[in-house]
């Protein structure tokens, strides 16, 4: 659970609405915490998703796979379990 407060599944804004279904996980049917803690801002949530998807799919030097690795690595130091 997020520190910050979030929006639940429940009676949502059409633009907050629209963002979640768009982005539900396919494997559990939810949204991930770490977009849900946009939720009192959908404009942040589109442009985390951006920065998202931009370091994790954008041309690099990296594969995937190794910017995964990297996002796991950080998460640990981190102590994060997004």
């Amino acid at each position: 659970m997020a520190f910050i407060s979030y929006a639940d599944d429940g009676p949502l804004g059409p633009g907050l609405a629209a963002l979640y279904e768009r982005n539900r996980d396919p494997r559990h049917g939810g949204v991930d915490n770490i977009l849900r803690i946009h939720s009192h801002n959908p404009a942040s949530t589109e442009a985390h998703l951006l920065l998202y998807k931009t370091l994790m799919f954008g041309r690099g030097p990296l594969s995937r796979v190794q910017r995964e690795m990297i996002a796991v690595v950080v998460s640990q130091v981190n102590a994060c379990h997004y």
